[in-house]
């Protein structure tokens, strides 16, 4: 899923205009995305939409009309948008007691490492660990909102875009034990997120189509491409695509040189430059995104 770009937010007037029906149209939807996992722990399923909602509100309560701090916003956003097989969510530990909310959030110290997406049953089962925001983790203690995400293996994410393949959220902290199973039009959402762009519930909004990839530069085995035709945004990958683990050491060598020109290049033009790898897992492509910074 592509991240938002500053040609898809309105200006401060034109938002509050649009603001009453947006914002029923966000509330609706955003029913189609959440789910509670027992009485405590509850997620709401992130993309372009739900994160659109909260930068348009944050540039409102802030009064945020700058290209450069509207820009800022976007790239705090966008690192929520979910990845190519990807699941993204906000994590919510609700305690409704206050005098009770430091004690239950030191209980469930450790949960990042008890989230689970199951897919399936028996022997064909798939269990995928949820990714928490490593940002936002403490050894000794956890607030009550995480981001985190869930990246789906190739047959995992096939079986999960079947919605006969059962599937559920799964809690197995040693002090919270629960499972939820992901209700129709729950499964039917976050089907839509694995498979194409969410439409803009933003009255009057467009999606602006995105232009092709354009080639930086090629090697025998790695390009590097410039995503959309961006100047700052590009990706240097294998050809023909493979995992890491699926790598000899000279393809890794001449990604290395290529990944190292991509950065020098990007530099020289742009400023500084943010490096990413893009999901680096067993069934995943090997990938890194560069994004140019300022100094």
């Amino acid at each position: 899923m592509r991240p938002l770009e500053a040609a898809e937010i309105v200006d401060l007037e034109g938002y509050a205009s649009l603001r009453p029906e947006y914002r029923r149209r966000l509330i609706e939807y955003k029913r189609s995305r959440r789910l509670a996992v027992g009485e405590r722990v509850s997620l709401l399923f992130e993309d372009r939409e739900t994160l659109r909602f909260q930068v348009q509100e944050m540039l409102l309560v802030e009064r945020i009309s700058d290209p450069e701090k509207v820009q800022h916003e976007l790239d705090v956003y966008n690192e929520l948008v979910p990845g190519e097989g990807e699941l993204s969510a906000t994590l919510f530990i609700e305690v409704g007691e206050a005098e009770q909310i430091r004690a239950e959030l030191d209980r469930l110290v450790g949960i990042d490492e008890h989230l689970l997406l199951i897919v399936g049953d028996g022997v064909s089962t798939h269990a995928i660990r949820a990714d928490f925001d490593p940002r936002q983790m403490e050894t000794d203690r956890i607030s009550a909102v995480q981001y985190i995400r869930f990246a789906l293996p190739a047959q995992a994410l096939a079986r999960f875009c079947d919605p006969a393949v059962p599937a559920r959220i799964r809690v197995d902290h040693p002090a919270y034990e629960e499972e939820t199973e992901l209700p129709a039009g729950v499964r039917a959402s976050l089907i839509a997120t694995l498979t194409r762009e969410p439409q803009p519930l933003l009255p009057g909004a467009a999606t602006p189509s995105r232009a092709p990839d354009e080639i930086e530069f090629e090697t025998p085995h790695v390009r590097v491409l410039r995503v959309g035709g961006s100047p700052e945004r590009w990706i240097v990958e294998p050809t023909p695509p493979c995992s890491l683990l699926e790598a000899g050491p000279e393809l890794l060598a001449e990604l290395a040189s290529a990944l190292q020109r991509a950065v020098a290049r990007l530099a020289e033009r742009h400023g500084a430059v943010r490096v990413e790898a893009v999901k680096l897992a067993r069934d995943l492509p090997l990938r890194w995104q560069l994004t140019s910074t300022p100094r």
